[in-house]
């Protein structure tokens, strides 16, 4: 899906380096060929944001991501189906889903998960006893590839916790747009799972996350875009790209009291472990 906005983008924010953005939607923000990512990504680059994480929600999407991923070294891919579309996890899907995680640009499964916000709400949501059916296939998906396993979590910590608990977690799990309090926080670092940490983190009413945050080890952090959507204050509203990634660590660096350099060193660095990706990108 991609998002319309009547506001300007964001200027460009000044350069803050490494980072690597844990998730975006290249396709979302307009990219439909090679030319549109190699343009996206190297505004991204331009300030910093030296690889980016395009992430799929439907086989559409997983198959254009695939081949983003081809069209510039700095992209990685992940696949899935997002929760609210797992009605659509057929045979079919899943054997496709199963052929594109072999792909060795792609670095994770997802976005997969829980979202308990959309049913009755969106026409067409999966309802959650199908959402949890996709998950565990997922998690099983994620253990079986050895890729690290790509949440999402919206109005669900409970019902995502109890599915971990009953399938077991893979080596590596990732909660992308980490939303929820100090309860779920403390339930991601005493299960040694990772915490992507988007422009969410600089909104003002966002009091239980903000909350959070200081609870999360650096050790287990990420940051990303989550582009086209969530973009940082001053200029919520306004399109996401993956160059705005820089006001999401300084946001954060205020939250946490620490040297926004020393964050996108660190975030970095998690980031290339749980990817597996080369140390230049």
């Amino acid at each position: 899906m991609r998002v319309s906005s009547k506001r300007q983008p964001p200027p460009a924010p000044e350069p803050l380096s490494p980072l690597i953005d844990a998730h975006t939607h290249l396709d979302a923000c307009g990219a439909q060929d090679g030319d549109d990512v190699r343009a996206i990504v190297s505004r991204a680059a331009a300030v910093g944001v030296v690889a980016v994480v395009t992430v799929a929600d439907d086989l559409a999407s997983a198959r254009w991501a695939t081949q983003a991923a081809e069209w510039d070294p700095r992209v990685y891919a992940a696949v899935a189906l997002h929760p609210t579309r797992a009605g659509a996890l057929t045979d079919a899907a899943r054997a496709e889903i199963e052929r594109l995680a072999d792909y060795p640009r792609v670095v994770a499964i997802g976005e997969t998960g829980m979202d308990l916000y959309w049913p009755g709400r969106l026409e067409g949501c999966a309802e959650p006893a199908l959402q949890r059916e996709a998950f565990a296939w997922h998690i099983d998906l994620a253990k079986r590839t050895g890729k690290p396993l790509m949440i999402h979590n919206r109005d669900a910590d409970a019902a995502v916790l109890d599915v971990l608990r009953a399938e077991g977690a893979p080596d590596t799990v990732i909660f992308h747009c980490f939303s929820s309090d100090s309860d779920m926080a403390r339930a991601c670092v005493d299960g040694g799972w990772l915490v992507s940490l988007s422009g969410t983190v600089s909104f003002r009413n966002a009091r239980e996350l903000r909350e959070a945050v200081p609870l999360v080890p650096l050790a287990q952090l990420l940051v990303e875009t989550d582009a086209p959507f969530l973009t940082p204050h001053p200029h919520r509203g306004a399109p996401n790209e993956p160059y705005c990634l820089p006001y999401t660590v300084r946001a954060l660096a205020e939250l946490v009291d620490r040297p926004a350099d020393e964050l996108a060193e660190a975030t970095t660095g998690n980031a290339r472990r749980a990817y597996r990706l080369a140390a230049e990108g």
